[in-house]
């Protein structure tokens, strides 16, 4: 019997063991779990600009050749596409990726964007730079001014090409954003997103065949660029859309083509398997109203003409964002609301705050505001008020005393 019970207990601590091992993973932080190489990462949502995935996401690193991404959108919101223009010796000249121009080639601006942004040809950026400022500094002040515009504020750029430069440098969120901004634009969309095209140069065709290898071999990619140095290693950014979910993946800092390809790969799987679109301004309004019934004659409004005050949700500027499916029943919205306030009280005033989060994070955070106005009491409000509780006093008294 005695043998029994301890051959029982070790059955047991054999078969937690056998769990513990086998599905550890399944419990392990997320950015081990996927094993990626790349030194910093993100995935991003296009719809609500939340992020679905970060490793190292606000670091400063080199850019290599998603510079370009800047590079293209400068020139088509600064140039004529259509222009020929002539290649210098200096542009003929620039070193690493190449479209392959020769001093005194003729080619139009849209055929250099082509050749910028499917092949990475350094020659066509530098020639691009040229065309459009007259000088490399002078357009990577360009470029760095768009970058003030949009709010990239630990970004810099020193070329048009992104070769290694110290003062050369991004993050993986705002290159992120700058991505979901270039590709608003049609013509940047409609490039990125081409595999093979011809161009013209001199009169001669060019096949060009695009670099992104996930364009055309993993479902949705749509875009966008790559990028390579010695100092930033191998990079991607890729843009995928599947069903109603649109996403952009940073990779940058990678030791190989092939890593930068799973890794990209892993991360966009990961999201489409794991997330899932929620409305949560028709949640947060629903347990919002259900708050209302259960707190009636909630208010106090200090010499307010009034204590009866209606109250609304703030305009929730992304009301659908992704959340993951196992996190979704956890969701629970909270409420924060003064109920002892002094008037007056004005429309939209701020009263409170409410937040919607799940076991791990704060979705969304705003303001619960007044939806009217409640005025201070002035002497005939004090004199009106005395004779509505006189009168009913007067109503109230027995008969024979009146």
């Amino acid at each position: 019997m005695h043998i029994k019970h301890i051959t029982k207990k070790a059955l047991i601590l054999f078969s937690i063991l056998f769990i513990i091992l086998n599905f550890a993973p399944t419990f392990a932080n997320e950015k081990s779990a996927l094993n990626l190489n790349a030194r910093s990462c993100i995935v991003l949502d296009r719809t609500s600009k939340k992020v679905l995935f970060g490793k190292n996401e606000y670091n400063k690193v080199k850019m290599a050749s998603t510079t370009k991404i800047m590079t293209a959108t400068v020139i088509i919101e600064n140039c004529d596409l259509s222009q020929t223009v002539t290649i210098s010796k200096k542009a003929a000249g620039t070193g690493g990726s190449r479209l392959g121009l020769k001093t005194g080639d003729k080619i139009t601006v849209r055929d250099l964007l082509y050749g910028l942004l499917l092949v990475s040809g350094n020659d066509a950026a530098v020639a691009l730079a040229e065309t459009c400022s007259g000088s490399i500094a002078d357009f990577a002040n360009l470029m760095n001014e768009k970058a003030k515009e949009l709010g990239l504020n630990n970004t810099h750029f020193e070329t048009p090409h992104g070769l290694d430069s110290d003062n050369h440098y991004t993050t993986a969120y705002e290159l992120a954003l700058l991505t979901d901004y270039a590709l608003n634009n049609s013509t940047f969309l409609n490039i990125v997103g081409t595999k093979h095209y011809t161009i013209t140069i001199n009169g001669y065709p060019k096949n060009l065949t695009n670099t992104n290898e996930l364009l055309g071999s993993l479902n949705g990619v749509y875009g966008v660029k790559t990028g390579f140095t010695n100092g930033a290693n191998r990079c991607l950014v890729t843009s995928c859309k599947r069903g109603n979910m649109d996403i952009i993946c940073v990779v940058l800092g990678c030791d190989t083509k092939n890593l930068r390809s799973s890794d990209s790969t892993n991360l966009i799987n990961y999201v489409f398997e794991n997330f899932e679109y929620v409305n949560i301004e028709d949640l947060i309004n629903a347990e919002f109203n259900k708050w209302k019934e259960e707190h009636q004659n909630y208010f106090y409004v200090e010499k307010g003409t009034s204590s009866e005050l209606d109250i609304a949700i703030s305009t929730i500027s992304t009301p659908i964002v992704p959340i993951k499916e196992v996190e979704i029943s956890s969701l629970k919205a909270n409420f924060e609301i003064n109920n002892y306030l002094y008037a007056p009280i004005y429309k939209n005033t701020n009263i409170g705050t409410f937040n919607l989060y799940t076991t791990n994070e704060c979705i969304i955070e705003g303001n619960i505001i007044a939806n009217q106005d409640i005025y201070k009491k002035n002497a005939l409000s004090y004199l009106k008020a005395f004779i509505k509780d006189f009168s009913n006093i007067l109503n109230n008294l027995p008969t024979n005393i009146k």
